[in-house]
């Protein structure tokens, strides 16, 4: 029989090999989910781990969908490494949109094309305010976090509703839920001429370095740590927790926002009521596949791309829903979890009495 031994300090092979096996475990259920419905199992795994990636079209696209999902990672891994659980991303996503949105419908056709960078600052800010909601009812009146966070979700997706049906609805969009198509100032500039990829890839790439020297050459990146592993050495050393929370929430914010911004300014160009697209929740699984780290997030943030590309994909050329993006996303998540229970113990064999 199989029996669960603790082991005297956590694993540095399954570490990195929890993520690999985990996705293993997800394409295995994959094939047996696709046999369960009828649809040929090959097909189906080519729908989502090949065609992503077959040419370069196909990562132009690819690289559409991860850059805001590395983006909002990176600022959750600041947040979860200081053990502050800011599940609301989404939100955060949203606001940063319409706040966005409205500094993109100032614009007109003589606007420089400088404007692009305001709207984003604007994007930054709505996020960064959402966020700080979060972070007062936590820091003055002790409320969770977490669900603070995902309550205000839903009220920044009834404030979108409000805004795409109300004030900014075009009157000539023959009565969609949505604003004017932005200015031409106010798009994010394309960087392959031909695809939808833009200048969002460059800041996401930006942020893994920035991110990473916050972690590993900062004082304020060793403090946010310390305040999460060990709230007690953190006091002990100085390191005020009120701010650790603060900083957390606002950086995660912030770039969630951004997110937001870089959407709507971009493969968008108008507020839609299609703008909360799920990579606020779907972050949360890049930044925990990537281990919170910078370079591991880079790649879980391409796979769990694929998985999106890989449902649209199932979704027009199997006849599947949509939602099997979502089943898939929570099945790497789910055998992460699982597997994670081999870094601190292993498995032995022992007979039965």
């Amino acid at each position: 029989m199989l029996k669960l031994e603790a082991r005297a300090e956590p694993s540095t092979f399954w570490r990195y090999g929890s993520p690999l096996l985990a996705l293993l475990i997800t394409t295995l259920i994959g094939v047996l989910l696709f046999w369960a419905l009828d649809k040929d199992p090959l097909r189906g795994l080519q729908m989502f781990f090949w065609l992503p990636v077959q040419n370069a079209r196909a990562w132009g696209e690819l690289l559409v969908k991860a850059t805001p999902l590395l983006i909002i990672a990176l600022g959750l891994a600041v947040a979860f490494r200081a053990n502050v659980w800011n599940i609301g991303a989404e939100g955060q996503y949203i606001m940063g949109a319409i706040f966005a949105s409205g500094v993109a419908l100032t614009a007109d056709n003589t606007s420089s094309g400088w404007m692009v960078v305001p709207v984003l600052l604007a994007g930054v800010l709505g996020g960064l305010l959402w966020a700080a909601v979060t972070a007062v009812l936590r820091d003055r009146f002790n409320a969770n976090e977490i669900l603070v966070s995902l309550m205000l979700v839903y009220v920044a997706v009834q404030v979108l509703m409000f805004m795409v049906n109300g004030p900014w609805k075009d009157p000539r969009g023959y009565n969609f839920p949505q604003t004017a198509t932005f200015a031409l100032a106010t798009q994010v500039p394309k960087l392959i001429p031909g695809t939808r990829v833009n200048i969002g890839v460059l800041l996401a790439l930006l942020e893994v370095v920035l991110v990473w020297v916050f972690f590993e050459r900062m004082r304020a990146g060793f403090a946010q740590q310390v305040s999460g592993q060990a709230p007690a050495a953190a006091r002990y050393a100085g390191f005020s927790s009120r701010k650790a929370l603060w900083a957390a929430l606002l950086i995660s914010g912030g770039t969630a926002g951004l997110a937001g911004g870089l959407e709507v300014a971009g493969p968008l160009g108008q507020l839609t009521n299609n703008v909360p697209a799920g990579y606020g929740f779907a972050a949360i699984i890049v930044a925990f596949v990537g281990r919170l780290h910078p370079v591991g997030m880079v790649f879980s943030a391409i796979l769990m791309s694929m998985f999106y590309i890989g449902g649209e994909m199932a979704q027009s050329r199997m006849g599947l829903t949509k939602s099997l993006t979502g089943v898939f996303q929570g099945l790497l998540l789910f055998s992460l979890l699982a597997c994670d229970t081999l870094l601190n113990y292993r498995l032995r064999f022992q007979r039965s009495p």
